[in-house]
């Protein structure tokens, strides 16, 4: 059987993003785990804000096919969002949305969102950790047909939540780390 493939997607492009950290953090741990790990960042894959008058202008840029392409050759994602007024940031709505229009001539539109186990964290310096964007998040993903798995990570304090070699320090946030990990491997295995 072919090595199982992850996709880890920071949903942020600041210097020094706790929600970054937190993607290479599972990233690491995701390979510790036994599957092949490819860690994007979405600065590698600009795209102008969704509009239908310039997809019908200009078709779909190549950057989202690009994107949704990378997606389809991975068994399973990881998306780390911040959170932004109680919701996801622009940039991972953006992206969903235009990766969502993605329409290769084999395939119904969206369907790389199908067939393929999803998975959510947050980081914030927030008592709720980011809660509130995985909720948006996760609605967003179900209205795609994504499958997101019940287990995610909100973690709250996330400015604290390191040690000095970057990793999570609180016993509680690497169970939940590990929860997610095992629960995104497990239903990416049995996708395939």
């Amino acid at each position: 059987m072919a090595a199982l493939k992850i996709l880890v997607i920071p949903g942020s492009l600041r210097t020094g993003s706790l929600n970054a950290k937190l993607a290479a953090v599972a990233a690491y741990q995701i390979a510790q785990a036994g599957a092949e790990v490819t860690r994007i960042s979405l600065a590698d894959f600009p795209l102008p804000i969704y509009d239908g008058d310039l997809q019908t202008r200009s078709g779909v840029p190549k950057n989202a096919v690009n994107l949704k392409r990378m997606i389809g050759v991975h068994h399973g994602v990881l998306i780390v969002t911040p959170e932004y007024n109680a919701s996801v940031p622009p940039l991972v709505k953006n992206t969903i949305d235009w990766v969502s229009r993605v329409h290769d001539p084999q395939e119904t539109r969206g369907q790389v969102f199908r067939g393929r186990a999803f998975a959510i964290a947050a980081a914030s310096q927030s008592r709720l950790g980011g809660s509130r964007s995985l909720a948006a998040l996760r609605s967003i993903l179900s209205a795609c047909q994504a499958l997101v798995i019940p287990n995610q990570l909100a973690l709250s304090f996330a400015g604290e939540a390191y040690d000095d070699m970057d990793k999570l320090k609180h016993p509680a946030d690497i169970e939940a780390l590990d929860a997610l990990v095992r629960q995104l491997i497990d239903v990416s295995q049995r996708l395939t």
